[in-house]
């Protein structure tokens, strides 16, 4: 059954915009007074809302009282919120001065995580997990890109993935799992870490691609965990067996853009490091520049080249890095919102970075955007502007968010 819902002060469809480079306010196509006609989890249109109404006569319609701006949902394209226990104390240690290095010497670090991870059960996982995902979705966010990487063996991976797969089930988000068992190297795998790879592309792989667990695998690429050879292998290996491929690049030091660039990435995610060279490398491929403020502002470090990226005609995506470590909030608008100011982003680059841009580091061409044929993901914000979303900077929320999944 068609259903009409308006009238929306504004809607912003995203509509004619370009994949890549930067963009201005004055290219937003902003229709005022507007309705989203939708039909079994997909737009039919949007358009003025009295005309629709009046076009469709049998349609049921969802009244909004009140200004309201009507976007698109976002999509986070890059979240690790399947995990259990937190890293409280390496944030404070890390605030006091400590080191990556004597804050992992004492503990803590990503191992910490894998221990906290293992130890929880697939079902505490879920439940877990369905609660970030229950909080990300009522802020605006319908599709979830969501990472193992906390389990770094056979058995805890399948667990983490299977935990992913439970969740997904009890949620109206659409939920992207990403296998990222090559996260770090285990400290209990006998071998180096070209061997942990091997491990993970003779053992783990065949067994998610069997059970249809996961069709992305995701890498990082640093000094502290896997370098650039040992990641192109993997990354070969990964495709050759029909899985799309990211990669964690350029967050501390260079070298991951040019392995996502040579591998096909779909994306490179962090750049914090990245350089002329790097913006250059992406600007002139088709993998996305993802980037994460949510890790900058966790670890106290300046941003990824956002500005620069986008001048250079990179397409850039914007993305929480939501994780027990570095970036413990998750408010993905609240981000976006600050490195914005800090960057110089525009309100059309933020929110296309948020959601169809960003749906091209996932492969997905099916939603991003308001225009017949895509996903009715959909959000409201209580105001009369499109502008007050960002000036708020996280503090302005939606109050109603719609899903394809209970769209109908």
């Amino acid at each position: 059954m068609k259903k009409l819902i308006g009238p929306f002060t504004q809607i912003l469809p995203l509509t004619g915009l370009p994949l890549k480079g930067a963009l201005k306010d004055e290219q937003l196509n902003i229709i005022d007074n507007g309705g989203a006609l939708v039909e079994d989890g997909l737009i039919l249109t949007v358009d003025d809302f009295e005309k629709l109404r009046k076009n469709y006569p049998s349609a049921q319609v969802e009244e909004i009282t009140g200004d309201h701006v009507l976007l698109p949902g976002f999509v986070d394209c890059h979240t690790h919120i399947c995990f259990a226990g937190s890293r409280a104390k390496d944030y404070a240690m890390r605030n006091a001065g400590k080191s990556y290095l004597e804050i992992a010497a004492s503990g803590g670090g990503i191992w910490d995580s894998v221990a906290q991870t293992r130890a929880a059960t697939e079902t505490e996982l879920s439940n877990l997990l369905t609660k970030r995902i229950a909080r990300h979705l009522a802020e605006g966010v319908t599709t979830i890109e969501v990472k193992s990487g906390y389990g770094l063996s056979v058995t805890e991976e399948l667990k983490q993935l299977k935990a992913i797969r439970q969740a997904a089930d009890k949620t109206h988000a659409h939920i992207i799992p990403t296998c990222l068992a090559a996260h770090i190297k285990p400290k209990d795998f006998d071998g180096a870490e070209s061997e942990y790879l091997k491990y993970l592309v003779n053992d783990l792989l065949p067994k998610i691609k069997q059970e249809g667990l996961a069709s992305r695998v995701d890498i990082f690429i640093e000094q502290s965990a896997f370098n650039t050879s040992d990641a192109l292998f993997y990354l070969s290996k990964a495709r050759q067996m029909g899985f799309e491929a990211t990669v964690h690049a350029d967050q501390f030091t260079t070298g991951g853009t040019e392995v996502a660039v040579k591998a096909r990435a779909a994306s490179a995610d962090h750049l914090e490091a990245s350089g002329d060279y790097e913006i250059k490398l992406l600007a002139n491929s088709d993998t996305v520049a993802v980037t994460l403020p949510g890790a900058s502002l966790g670890l106290g470090m300046g941003y990824a080249p956002a500005r620069k990226l986008l001048d250079a005609g990179a397409c850039l995506a914007i993305a929480s890095d939501w994780n027990p470590g570095s970036a413990p909030m998750g408010d993905l608008l609240m981000q976006a919102s600050v490195m914005a100011a800090s960057e110089k982003l525009s309100a059309a680059e933020v929110f296309a970075g948020l959601t169809f841009r960003a749906s091209q580091a996932l492969k997905l061409n099916d939603r991003g955007i308001l225009i017949k044929g895509k996903l009715a993901d959909m959000q409201a914000y209580p105001c009369n502007d499109y502008r007050e979303i960002l000036y708020q900077q996280g503090k302005l929320k939606p109050v109603r968010v719609w899903t394809s999944e209970n769209n109908d």
